[in-house]
């Protein structure tokens, strides 16, 4: 996929039902089948998190798509049942059900996908690598962004960053969380996971630290991997700009929202 030249920061949450966004977040009074409505006009994407537990239909994938502005993207979470398996060459039919389930009902809305393996399992060169090989550049016509999110200290060696770039594979940073940081650049995008929102901040985040995650994304979307950012690797990653697709997850979840906007403002 060609790199861009005018990069979008896409910046969110994962999901949109949340009981506590409810006269925080969301109006009190809004419908509940209106919350995606309000929510995709407040953010420009959202990380969709029931992919990951259980196949959703071609219907809801086409509603969610024509309840959205048109400059709104999804995130999704590839299915626990294609990454959490002792050996991953054997998730090809896991990934083909994922990719034939109506994803593509998104159309132009539909953003990278993340595979997120559990913390328990390690970096397997060959495994991964044919894990990699399952993952298909485009389907229905659609090209396809796919991600990792890898939550073991194995994988921080250059061997694993390597293996995403020759893929054409992001690799997800995860930040202010529990899980290690890996910043590398090996993709025409960037996909961040920040969780540190606290309960004593309004927007989550104080605002020094949320200025700072808005230079970090800029500077992303540069291809320039931001001062303070662990990579696993020293060779230079990706030159010249692309998308950032950046969520607000846990932490202290009622106050996302308001630290994904604060961002997306900062963005500009």
């Amino acid at each position: 996929m060609p790199k861009k030249e005018n990069p979008q920061i896409r910046i969110g949450v994962g999901g949109w039902t949340f009981e506590p966004w409810r006269g925080t977040f969301y109006p009190a009074g809004l419908a509940q089948k209106r919350e995606l409505e309000h929510a995709s006009r407040q953010l420009t994407s959202i990380e969709i998190n029931g992919t990951y537990y259980g196949s959703q239909k071609p219907e809801s994938f086409a509603k969610w798509h024509d309840e959205t502005p048109d400059d709104f993207v999804f995130a999704l979470k590839g299915p626990r049942f294609a990454t959490n398996r002792r050996v991953l060459a054997e998730a090809g039919s896991s990934v083909e059900r994922f990719l034939g389930s109506g994803i593509t009902e998104l159309k132009e809305k539909l953003g990278p996908i993340n595979w997120q393996f559990m913390a328990t399992k390690k970096f397997d060169p060959a495994d991964f690598e044919a894990f990699l090989k399952l993952l298909p550049a485009r389907h229905d016509g659609i090209d396809l962004r796919h991600a990792v999110e890898v939550r073991h200290d194995s994988f921080k060696v250059p061997a694993f960053i390597d293996l995403a770039r020759s893929y054409n594979v992001a690799v997800i940073t995860s930040a202010d969380g529990d899980y290690p940081q890996i910043a590398d650049l090996t993709a025409p995008f960037a996909y961040l996971r920040i969780m540190g929102t606290t309960e004593g901040e309004n927007l989550g985040y104080a605002k020094k630290a949320l200025d700072l995650w808005a230079a970090r994304a800029k500077s992303l979307a540069k291809g320039e991997v931001p001062d303070g950012l662990e990579t696993a690797s020293k060779k230079p990653g990706r030159k010249g700009p692309g998308d950032v697709f950046l969520y607000v997850i846990s932490g202290h979840k009622v106050a996302n929202p308001a630290a994904a906007m604060a961002l997306i403002e900062r963005v500009g």
